[in-house]
């Protein structure tokens, strides 16, 4: 696992880099907001340490840039202990909070928790057999289907729909390249077939299927399940 440490301070990143190479990690060093997000650029980085106060670039802008690509953990780090500094660093994206002094033992316990989440449940379609947007999780092999942590129960049918754009999340599907996967055969008028299950299955995963926030028409060309 490659780990980004961001501290203006550089004996702090120094420490951190100890701990954390000690416990089997490849860590990658930055002292402030831009040469984090440069390094974003370069390396596949799997979790994130940020402070809050550095020159350049802070960490809570940092945070938000990184958070317009990036849904990787990400825990910060400030001297202050202030609720506000915690409640807006969460809100910005931050996943976890730490205040210094800090204990290194907290640390690795709260490093090794949010990549045991990531892994676990994936960014996006990561680990193998299960399917991942936002809070819309497929597992293939139980074949279960959860939305913000609630089982859902489809129909076959509909479950392979489901399947089918949200492992292929962001691409566009016409309405005739969904009938021909699912139903394995010739697609001829099969737009109210199609419509009709979309509808079903907006009814049972969105919270407003008027509006919805994962399986959404693209007019003229088809259906996709957003990419989050």
């Amino acid at each position: 696992m490659n780990l980004l440490v961001c501290d203006d301070d550089k004996e702090i990143v120094d420490a951190i880099g100890i701990y954390l190479k000690n416990e089997g990690y490849q860590i990658f060093k930055a002292y402030n907001g831009l040469e984090a997000i440069d390094m974003l650029k370069d390396q596949e980085i799997h979790l994130i340490i940020m402070d809050i106060m550095m020159p350049k670039m802070d960490g809570l802008s940092a945070t938000m840039k990184i958070r317009e690509e990036n849904n990787i953990p990400l825990i910060m780090l400030s001297a202050k202990s202030e609720d506000s500094d915690k409640i807006i660093g969460l809100n910005l994206g931050a996943d976890d909070y730490l205040t210094k002094p800090f204990n290194p033992l907290e640390l690795i316990a709260r490093v090794k928790s949010q990549l045991r989440r990531y892994t676990t449940l994936g960014s996006l379609e990561t680990t193998k057999n299960v399917f991942r947007t936002g809070e819309l999780v497929i597992d293939d092999e139980s074949k279960t289907i959860t939305v913000d942590g609630e089982v859902v129960h489809l129909t076959p049918v509909q479950y392979k729909i489901l399947k089918l754009l949200t492992a292929n999340a962001g691409k566009v599907f016409s309405i005739e390249d969904i009938y021909e996967k699912v139903w394995n055969e010739t697609a001829y008028s099969p737009e109210n077939t199609v419509s009709v299950h979309i509808r079903k299955i907006r009814e049972k995963i969105e919270i407003n299927p008027k509006e919805p926030k994962y399986l959404k028409v693209v007019w003229g060309v088809g259906y996709k399940v957003e990419k989050i």
